[in-house]
């Protein structure tokens, strides 16, 4: 195991190819990477890199639709539903708990808008989150693509799971399989257009605050742009570069997995902001970004799952900290506030 900025380099192609114990000690690697840091770069993942290009493909000719077209498939109102086309301006992502009624702290957010545009994917099957999808002609192939696409990240989202089982612990590798069936997870196609930097420095606007992710894990597919940065494990607030690694996935631990495993593995607090390397772009004299793109893959427990502590991560210097928790619930507190209730109107980009 070698690291990268601090972040654990974690060499999956034991986990398919290796034996026995082999399995055991990328298990081991990843299970210590996710209690120390809760981020990880895992190589030989097991996603083709010419699918990745692809994928990365048909976000970018879906980003270069006109809006008008992107709008054909606008992302609902409200934070219940999280599929389909989100403009500029209209998520904001926040650390804070937004409670119902408290619209002073949700307009204060929102103050500081992130620029960025996303495309939300899940299981044709889900019933709670019904997909949104442009029609045909606007972009052929692009649902055919990414449906299958959905999928296949899972599987590599399913070993994973099944070496943190081992890796803490747990007898049945297995075990969280069986709370996650894939149908309530999230592909998400994420672009980040060019902005001033000096907006960015100032804090006049925002590309991605600093926030936990909600689910089990997060496996996260990256340009060569870089701006992604993690909390420093023993340096609260100070923020390190996750460089982008060809051919790898960066990992992290989600809120309900820390929860399983009683605060055993990090939920880590991570960001988007300033890429640190500059192209050389002016619009106005004003240095811009270059434009960033990401495909985030969300590994979510289905919806009824009930997310309790484990008793392999509990002792009597570790008691149990976490109350019992529905899937639906927690997903449900941590969206308010995320997406407004009434239409959020566009913010201009460059």
């Amino acid at each position: 195991m070698s690291s990268e900025g601090g972040i654990p380099v974690i060499d999956f192609a034991a986990w398919s190819d290796g034996s026995i114990d082999d399995r055991k000690r990328v298990a081991r690697e990843l299970t210590d990477a996710c209690r120390r840091v809760g981020f990880a770069y895992v190589v030989n993942h097991g996603v083709p890199s010419d699918l990745l290009e692809e994928a990365f493909g048909w976000s970018k000719k879906l980003f270069d639709l006109p809006r008008e077209k992107k709008m054909l498939a606008p992302h609902p109102p409200g934070p219940n539903v999280h599929r389909g086309y989100s403009w500029p301006g209209l998520e904001k992502v926040t650390q804070d708990i937004i409670k119902d009624g408290d619209e002073a702290r949700e307009a204060e957010n929102r103050k500081i808008s992130d620029v960025k545009e996303s495309y939300e994917i899940g299981s044709e099957e889900s019933k709670l989150q019904p997909n949104v999808w442009l029609p045909n002609e606007v972009l052929p192939g692009f649902r055919e693509f990414m449906v299958p696409f959905y999928w296949k990240c899972f599987e590599a989202g399913k070993d994973l799971l099944r070496a943190l089982a081992i890796g803490i612990g747990l007898e049945d590798k297995d075990f969280f399989l069986r709370f996650h069936s894939g149908e309530n997870n999230q592909l998400r196609l994420l672009h980040y257009p060019p902005v001033e930097a000096e907006r960015l420095t100032n804090n006049e606007v925002a590309r991605m605050p600093a926030h936990s992710d909600w689910g089990t894990i997060t496996m996260l597919f990256q340009d060569d742009c870089g701006g992604l940065q993690v909390e420093h494990p023993n340096e609260p607030n100070r923020f390190v570069d996750a460089t982008p690694m060809k051919n790898a996935l960066v990992m992290n631990v989600g809120d309900l997995l820390m929860r399983w495993s009683n605060d055993f593995l990090k939920s880590t607090l991570h960001r988007v902001t300033l890429p640190p390397v500059q192209s050389k772009r002016q619009i106005d004299g004003q240095l811009m970004t270059r434009p960033r793109y990401s495909i985030p893959y969300f590994v979510s427990p289905n919806p009824e799952a009930i997310i309790e502590c484990l008793s392999v991560c509990t002792d009597e210097k570790h008691p149990v900290k976490y109350e019992p928790v529905m899937q639906e619930e927690y997903r449900r507190m941590r969206a308010r506030g995320q997406y407004a209730e009434a239409p959020v109107a566009p913010i201009t980009v460059s």
